[in-house]
């Protein structure tokens, strides 16, 4: 079958991001730990320490997973108050920016964070993720290859430089990529959806349906591949199964424009635009 047009690629790109996470540091945090008996777990910490960075950056960490952005500013500010040389909660800080849609101060202290430590693969990728967000491919790519460099175990810098190729259409790059993310942290589903994105750019439904189909064993509420999945489905002609999917799509976001556009082409008989 003929390889799926790039517009069509480019509408499922925006799911496909693997977060530069707050740290304390460390990729991985449990979600629980927004939870509310976790920040009074913190807040306890932080009144018993008041002089201590790291209970602030601890605490804005947990109000960052919980969502509660004005507090976790609040608590990064002070852990920068009290240790200007404290790159993590630079880093942290900006992801908090970036949430709130605020780029050239999430750009700003990444770049703190970067005069700090150069190496730091985490405001490395961080900041790489802003400059794609920016449409500054060539400076994404630059920093995503030096987080490479400064830590090629980390599977944030090959998932986000693969986004960068599959933007491109260097669909052979971006598969290598987002394979390697996949041997590095395998439970992660954004690397499966990004890869079967590539793969169904290229003709290999069979190939993208598995991706799909493992990103939603790793995670089911991941709206971005249950749309995905039906599109690969639509390839196969089975209508009935990528209606499915789609409507599984729009449950999780109801306003998502490709499982929106999947289920009107059904509804009206036409074929997935290649």
């Amino acid at each position: 079958m003929a390889p799926v047009a790039s517009v069509m690629v480019a509408a499922f790109l925006g799911g496909c991001v693997i977060d530069d996470a707050m740290t304390t540091p460390g990729r991985l945090i449990d979600p629980a730990s927004g939870s509310p008996t976790n920040i009074a777990s913190l807040t306890a910490v932080v009144e018993s320490n008041p002089g201590d960075a790291s209970a602030y950056n601890m605490r804005g960490t947990a109000f960052g997973r919980g969502n509660k952005l004005r507090e976790a500013l609040e608590d990064f500010d002070r852990a920068i108050e009290i240790n200007p040389q404290y790159y993590q909660a630079y880093a942290n800080r900006a992801l908090v920016y970036r949430r709130m849609d605020n780029l050239n101060a999430a750009l700003n202290d990444y770049n703190s964070a970067l005069r700090i430590n150069p190496t730091y693969d985490t405001a490395l990728v961080g900041r790489g993720n802003i400059y794609r967000l920016q449409n500054q491919s060539d400076r994404a790519l630059e920093d995503y290859n030096a987080a490479i460099r400064a830590n090629s175990g980390d599977p944030r810098a090959y998932h986000n430089r693969a986004l960068v190729y599959q933007s491109q259409d260097l669909h052979a790059f971006a598969v290598e990529d987002f394979g390697i993310a996949i041997g590095l942290d395998p439970q992660a589903p954004e690397p499966y959806n990004g890869r079967g994105v590539s793969y169904l750019a290229t003709g290999d439904v069979e190939a993208a349906l598995q991706d799909f189909n493992q990103a939603l064993q790793i995670d089911k509420q991941y709206a971005d591949a249950w749309s995905n999945r039906g599109l690969a489905l639509e390839y196969q002609g089975d209508s009935n199964k990528a209606r499915a999917a789609y409507n599984r799509a729009l449950q999780l976001r109801p306003n998502y424009a490709p499982a929106k556009e999947g289920m009107a082409r059904i509804d009206a008989g036409q074929p997935p635009v290649r």
